[in-house]
């Protein structure tokens, strides 16, 4: 019988419970569809899922699920996820978290995060607790679901831009503290963030992963069990018994390029056992014939005391090539200067790194959960320098 991929709209709310039965099948490799999970509440956004992916053509026997990475520009990439590495992710996780348990949905569910958090639940034979984020994330609502979840362990997954909106709510803050683990993803954690969120007592633990890894496969630097992690010219390699069987749509993308591995974009260290993530390659900004991570710069802002949250990025610059420029959202009653900034990155990095603009602004726009929209922002920052 040949698999066809059929679309699965997922919604946000309590509705999920009505794809259960299909992500059940998923894992048992059953039934005869591969199935692509697309949001049931966005339907301009499913129709450009199944125009790049082609549901109702055929697939290969052993793939049950294609999960596009984030992005809302360009061709969608469909990764391609087989039953076994979809259950060797959820066995890895529920072995390093120590056992399985209960789960807490509170990320969209059309994306890996929001959809592994379903599929631990059924591999834990547990049913999952769900928030609504549907008319966006209320960390109020926390703590009256944290309540309501049973089981010896209970987990959940959010992005660090939950994670600091929790922070600032005590009542949520101190039942998300009460959760064995809470995996933050979607992008890096800044050091403040992660510090405040252990004195007030929440047990995070920092995921790495992507899509064509079925999520994070590697916790607080340590590769899961059956993940392999290797850096080539500086660029983080991942593979093992997670790793998607390649896109859906670019059958020869050179990122599956070399059997059993998929190089990111990502630059990385790995030593002793443990990665250390940098930043992403591809955003890396060329100024005066020089290059810098903005993760790097980030990293060092987000330690200045009224930073609540930053994105570093390059605009043209027609002597630099590229100059570095840093939209910051402002912590509560305080408003940084550009000299502020500069001197607070300068007492680090090398000068090269040393922003040379400032936009304050009032949020990050995010790109998929938890990632800053760059592109949004370069346009924002170009129309309305300050």
């Amino acid at each position: 019988m040949t698999r066809t991929l059929r679309t699965l709209p997922i919604p946000t709310g309590s509705g999920v419970s009505d794809v259960l039965p299909h992500l059940r099948q998923v894992l048992d490799g059953s039934g005869s569809a591969a199935w692509l999970p697309v949001p049931a509440s966005d339907r301009r956004e499913a129709r450009r899922l199944g125009d790049a992916l082609a549901p109702g053509e055929p697939i290969g026997d052993d793939i049950a699920l294609v999960v596009t990475t984030s992005g809302t520009t360009g061709v969608p990439k469909g990764a391609m996820l087989t039953a076994s590495a979809l259950r060797a992710s959820g066995d890895a996780t529920h072995e390093r978290l120590g056992g399985p348990g209960s789960w807490l949905l509170a990320l969209p569910t059309h994306h890996i995060a929001g959809l592994q958090v379903l599929l631990r639940s059924l591999l834990a034979g547990t049913e999952p607790t769900v928030v609504d984020v549907s008319g966006g994330f209320l960390p109020e609502a926390l703590a009256g679901a944290i309540a309501g979840m049973r089981g010896e362990r209970r987990y959940t997954s959010l992005v660090p831009t939950q994670l600091i909106k929790v922070l600032e709510a005590p009542a949520a803050a101190a039942a998300l503290a009460e959760l064995d683990a809470v995996l933050i993803g979607g992008a890096a954690i800044p050091a403040p963030v992660h510090e405040r969120a252990r004195d007030a007592g929440i047990n995070v633990v920092r995921t790495y992963g992507m899509s064509e890894t079925c999520g994070g496969c590697v916790y607080d630097g340590v590769p899961l069990t059956g993940a392999r992690v290797r850096i080539e010219d500086d660029r983080i390699l991942l593979g093992g018994d997670m790793l998607a069987a390649g896109y859906r749509n670019i059958p020869d993308h050179p990122a599956f390029a070399e059997p059993g591995w998929f190089r990111t974009d990502d630059a990385g260290v790995f030593s002793d056992g443990v990665l250390r993530v940098l930043g992403r390659l591809d955003e890396a900004i060329s100024t005066g014939g020089l290059l810098v991570i903005p993760q790097v710069v980030e990293a060092v802002l987000a330690t200045h005391p009224a930073v609540s949250e930053c994105v570093v990025l390059g605009l043209p610059d027609e002597r630099l090539g590229q100059r570095v420029a840093v939209a910051v959202v402002p912590a509560p009653g305080t408003a940084p200067t550009l000299d502020d900034i500069r001197a607070h990155v300068s007492a680090e990095l090398d000068s090269v790194a040393v922003p040379r603009e400032l936009t304050l602004v009032e949020e990050i726009p995010l790109l998929g959960p938890g990632k800053p929209d760059r592109g949004a922002l370069r346009r924002q920052l170009a129309e309305s320098p300050s």
